[in-house]
């Protein structure tokens, strides 16, 4: 049957199922009298939409509490075991795989350092698959109760009819690599059990608004700033999120030759990587045979020693630029979006962490429109290095409940034949 408005009966069972989900999921937990009115559903329609959630092992009890003269109201609560998400974080350094129940709490986890193969596509799917199986068995956990995978990667990603997610990642040499079909042609897992994959400077930002920094703000801009830079907005109009390339904005004419190949880009001056390599070109002297996160910590006792010893003063005038190229990159984002709030984030960003934080909000102050500029304010990320991980495990979670706790059904076999003839190949005689 539907409606007026186009909706039908099994619409309106899914929006009161979504509706209830995540109220107890964010404001838990909550009694069913509670529910009614920040819901806005009636007692009748809580109640059995509560009934069926219970009923479907998704809800359960978390103790009661006294009411006004009557008997004691009983607490709900999302069920932690109910459900199981993978995240991973495709980083510069490593591929992280986390396992976390329904409540994010994490299970297990495990890392893959990325070595001289770098960003070989097929290199790190295998480093993918392999993590998921590691996790999956760490914990002795059933894949049927996987809610999905979510993959932060760095890059552009095209979601597409016939090859599932396909990921533009030109600083890695990465042209339309159909990760998603890589991961599902030599899966263990089910095949009903959906993957997630985006950018990774989205699913930070999915996770600071959900969880950190972000939560409250309408307008927000999330910054990943590792290797490289990049930068994901929140706003109304884009409820989850939208990944921006903000780290190739051009900020010199005919400057520093990015990694994407174009010169001036704000990534060839601020990343983590060109920090490294200016000062290695500058007389500096990195740590030699360490990853990104080690040669970035020795630069930055090197260029704020303890007292009484002098700075490098190449490390210390490299950081210093970075700042203002940092600072007069965030007013762009201030000028054009005009958000409430500006969050830093990755490994980099919360390494430089509150140092490094005073000179960029002034760089940023001094070059936006002063308007927009007197309205943000920009702090750190509060969810630490795991963040991306957080994130991408929140993909599936919030595709979990727009279907209101319901799991995806399994795709047709029209449109993923290759993993649908894999998965009778494996199956039982």
């Amino acid at each position: 049957m539907t409606g007026r408005n186009g909706r039908t009966v099994r619409d309106l069972r899914r929006s009161n199922r979504t509706a209830v989900l995540q109220r107890l999921y964010f404001d838990g937990p909550l009694s069913r009298f509670e529910l009614g009115p920040i819901t806005g559903l009636s007692s009748g329609s809580v109640s059995n939409v509560v009934a069926d959630l219970v009923a479907d092992g998704l809800v359960e009890e978390a103790g009661s509490v006294d009411s006004d003269g009557g008997r004691p109201r009983t607490l709900l609560r999302v069920a932690p075991h109910s459900g199981q998400m993978i995240g991973v974080d495709v980083g510069e350094t490593r591929v992280r795989v986390e396992l976390f129940d329904l409540t994010l709490t994490e299970l297990a986890r495990t890392e893959r350092p990325l070595t001289q193969q770098g960003y070989d596509a097929d290199v790190i799917a295998g480093h993918i698959r392999d993590g998921i199986t590691e996790v999956l068995t760490a914990e002795d956990a059933s894949p049927e109760r996987l809610l999905g995978v979510g993959v932060g990667v760095p890059g552009i990603v095209e979601h597409t009819a016939g090859q599932g997610a396909v990921v533009h990642g030109q600083t890695i040499g990465w042209d339309a690599v159909p990760l998603e079909e890589l991961l599902r042609s030599t899966s263990q897992l089910p095949g009903a059990v959906p993957y997630f994959i985006d950018n990774g400077a989205k699913t930070l930002g999915q996770a600071e608004m959900w969880f950190g920094g972000g939560r409250g703000a309408r307008n927000a801009v999330v910054v990943l700033f590792g290797s490289g830079v990049g930068a994901c907005l929140v706003s109304p109009e884009v409820e989850h999120g939208r990944a921006l390339e903000w780290g190739h904005l051009t900020v010199r004419v005919r400057g520093r030759r990015c990694r994407c190949g174009a010169p001036g880009c704000l990534e060839a001056y601020a990343g983590a990587e060109s920090l490294l390599a200016r000062w290695r070109e500058e007389g500096g002297r990195p740590p030699k045979g360490t990853d990104e996160e080690t040669a970035l910590t020795a630069m930055l006792a090197a260029a704020y020693p303890p007292e009484g010893r002098d700075p490098d003063p190449v490390a210390l005038a490299v950081l210093e630029e970075a700042a203002e190229y940092l600072g007069a990159g965030l007013s762009d984002l201030i000028n054009l979006f005009q958000p409430e709030r500006i969050l830093i984030g990755g490994w980099a960003g919360l390494q430089l962490g509150t140092r490094f934080l005073p000179a960029v909000r002034r760089h940023a102050t001094t070059y936006a429109l002063r308007y927009p500029a007197e309205k943000v304010t920009i702090d750190l990320g509060r969810l630490g290095p795991d963040a991306v991980t957080v994130g991408a495990a929140i993909l599936p979670l919030a595709d979990f409940f727009a279907r209101g706790g319901r799991r995806a059904e399994p795709a047709t076999e029209d449109r993923h034949p290759a993993w649908r003839a894999a998965l009778e190949e494996r199956a039982p005689r």
